[in-house]
């Protein structure tokens, strides 16, 4: 467990993105991108969300970082200053470990974004949270995720089913991270 009191969220900025806490002007975007049937269908409900729904995993997204110290960070493009999307660490009641995961809106699909924040957020799980393995649990037609998974140097490992739905899943060890930046 992380030290969560006084929790301050870390900003990363990459080449093209920061990866920052989440802010209630990011609302809009982040209900446009969790109402789109083509970006729900690879997550766990399956289903596009509602405001209200989104407004409550924006919430829970904000949250994990106060519950456990770690989560995922807004994705904001540095060039408009949009949000983009969502990335980082999760690992929430009954999770199989430490996950990183990717969410972009359809405007930021096909630029590299998810890629290169992931590549962020393995960066700060392996050297800041000193973790040993990291997991993307990926739905088998998620063709895109399964790319960014190998992009970031991530391995098939084995299928689970996961609160009913079946998933394959994507890891990295600290080692084979260590191998990637040589």
């Amino acid at each position: 467990m992380y030290p969560v009191e006084n929790i301050s969220i870390p900003t990363i900025e990459t080449e093209r993105l920061i990866l920052r806490a989440y802010r209630s002007d990011d609302l809009d975007k982040y209900y446009e991108m969790m109402a789109d049937p083509d970006i729900n269908r690879f997550l766990m409900s399956g289903e596009p969300m509602s405001r209200h729904e989104a407004w409550r995993s924006a919430a829970t997204m904000a949250g994990h970082w106060m519950l456990h110290g770690f989560g995922q960070w807004a994705i904001e493009e540095k060039s408009s200053g949009e949000f983009i999307g969502r990335c980082g660490m999760i690992e929430p009641e009954g999770w199989p470990a430490k996950e990183i995961g990717w969410v972009l809106h359809k405007s930021a699909w096909g630029k590299g974004y998810a890629t290169e924040a992931a590549k962020a957020a393995l960066k700060y799980g392996f050297e800041t949270m000193k973790l040993d393995k990291i997991i993307s649990l990926i739905q088998p037609d998620n063709i895109g995720s399964v790319a960014v998974a190998k992009r970031i140097g991530e391995s098939y490992s084995k299928k689970i089913t996961l609160f009913g739905k079946d998933a394959d899943v994507y890891q990295i060890s600290k080692e084979e991270f260590q191998a990637l930046k040589e």
